[in-house]
């Protein structure tokens, strides 16, 4: 696949269970989260010797079985990538079957994951020793039993919030706030703390729960999107849907109370934030996990470079729309009313953040950073 694929068709969102740990219903599904995750997949590849040396280390046993969890796999293109490679490894050290369990939530586009991993009807991971099963349930709740697990691994998954620790962010749609570039917003440094610290329980949450489901010694890898001191993942995409919205703001077809309460519930961590709940005394978890490996990295983005390269704006526009729309869209619709236009309005919000994009493409540049780390379960 070259550039940024844009196939398929947007699902309706699906209301969330207030009780569960959960901020989305999910990315978009049919296909489209993963005909649109390209640059996902780039931002895992880059970190995919940490995942060999998990692999390389997990430990063995006498009888049973071996189990890999992925968690957040979404529609499953990227995960069934992560286990086949992981495989790779773990098949020539250990004659016992093995399984890979891929997780999301209860409302994630479970048919198409099912598709991914027995198309004609046979195991995508060609060996009669690698059986796959998926568990639906928030990342947050253990979901394995006790000891169970060999290796686990996560996926630009645990940047979404477990819950919203405010109710109504007036000034943006994303905790960080705008970038420097567009600065067409503000986030208070008083919501800036009340998110950080729900971000560090989410990480802590995580934590607790995969130590119990992990054997002793078991691996996990973490990476998701985040910061640096440089940049932050959501400058530019978040600048433009903001505008966007607040151009239908502007018109009344959506109510001043509906933008204030309406966010995207993603955090952009550093990577001090991801490991302080390992290393730093007085949490809970510092005691669970060795931190092997670490590191904050930035990765090419596939529709920016092909841009770059050729200056075709409207395939530029496309892919980038595409992109941020995979993952938006779930959270978006269901912060508007549930009226019988909604879904069109969707489209149409969408539709204007391509027109904004196209008019002046400078004011929204994307750049794409990420955190990551490799634990070891302690015995």
């Amino acid at each position: 696949m070259t550039g940024e694929d844009t196939g398929g068709k947007p699902q309706n969102a699906a209301q969330i269970d207030p009780d569960s740990h959960a901020t989305t219903t999910g990315m978009t599904g049919h296909g489209y989260y993963d005909a649109n995750s390209r640059t996902q997949w780039n931002a895992i590849e880059a970190v995919l010797p940490m995942l060999d040396n998990a692999a390389a280390r997990f430990p063995l046993q006498d009888d049973g079985v071996i189990t890999f969890a992925d968690y957040g796999c979404s529609e499953g293109r990227n995960s069934v990538a992560v286990m086949a490679r992981a495989l790779e490894t773990a098949l020539p050290r250990t004659a016992l079957p093995l399984q890979t369990v891929h997780s999301d939530l209860p409302t994630n586009d479970f048919g198409t994951l099912f598709q991914n991993l027995r198309p004609h009807g046979r195991s995508v991971f060609g060996s009669d020793r690698v059986f796959s099963s998926a568990v639906g349930g928030s990342m947050y709740d253990q979901l394995r039993p006790d000891q169970s697990v060999h290796l686990a691994t996560t996926f630009n998954a645990i940047g979404f919030l477990s819950r919203r620790p405010v109710a109504a962010l007036p000034g943006y749609i994303q905790p960080n706030g705008p970038s420097a570039v567009r600065g067409n917003g503000r986030v208070t440094d008083e919501e800036t703390a009340a998110f950080g610290e729900q971000a560090r329980r989410d990480v802590e949450a995580f934590l607790k729960v995969r130590a119990r489901e992990l054997v002793p010694g078991g691996q996990l890898l973490v990476q998701v999107f985040g910061a640096t001191a440089e940049a932050r993942t959501c400058d530019g995409i978040y600048d433009l849907l903001n505008d966007a919205v607040l151009g239908f703001v502007e018109t009344g077809e959506i109510d001043t109370e509906n933008y204030a309460r309406y966010y995207q519930p993603v955090y952009m961590r550093r990577l001090e934030e991801l490991t302080g709940p390992v290393l730093e005394p007085g949490h809970e978890t510092a005691g669970l996990y060795d931190l092997n490996e670490a590191r904050d990295y930035e990765i090419a983005v596939p529709f920016v470079e092909q841009y770059r390269q050729d200056g075709d704006l409207d395939t530029y526009a496309a892919a980038y729309v595409h992109f941020f729309r995979a993952f938006t869209e779930t959270v978006l619709t269901n912060a508007l009313p549930d009226t019988p236009g909604r879904n069109a309005l969707v489209d149409r919000i969408y539709a204007r953040v391509e027109e904004i994009l196209k008019a002046a493409p400078d004011l929204y540049p994307f750049r794409y950073l990420a955190i990551a780390m490799r634990l070891t379960r302690k015995a």
